[in-house]
């Protein structure tokens, strides 16, 4: 049992570092796993959290560029909303 337990903990981190190539976040690695590799949400979570642990920098550099992504999209689509509304009204005159 112990060395299966250990191969299944290896497989969700080889899983976990695919979701993280994506770009994915702890929440959405957990759903995707939970839909396309049937791993449990609460064995997922346990993992990332112990590679969270394991490598901090690592993790936080991630994190922050994921928030710096979403921050730059966010700012991409208000001036999209901008611009559509602006050439909109041009168009009326």
């Amino acid at each position: 049992m112990g060395d299966s337990s250990a191969s299944y903990i290896h497989m969700v981190h080889h899983l976990i570092e695919e979701c993280l190539i994506f770009n994915m976040s702890k929440e959405e690695c957990m759903e995707a796993l939970s839909k396309h590799a049937n791993v449990k949400p609460v064995i997922t979570s346990t993992v990332w959290n112990e590679l969270q642990k394991e490598n901090k920098e690592f993790f936080e550099a991630y994190i922050k560029g994921r928030d710096q992504r979403a921050i730059e999209v966010e700012q991409r689509q208000r001036i999209q909303t901008q611009l559509n509304a602006s050439i909109k009204e041009n168009q009326k005159n």
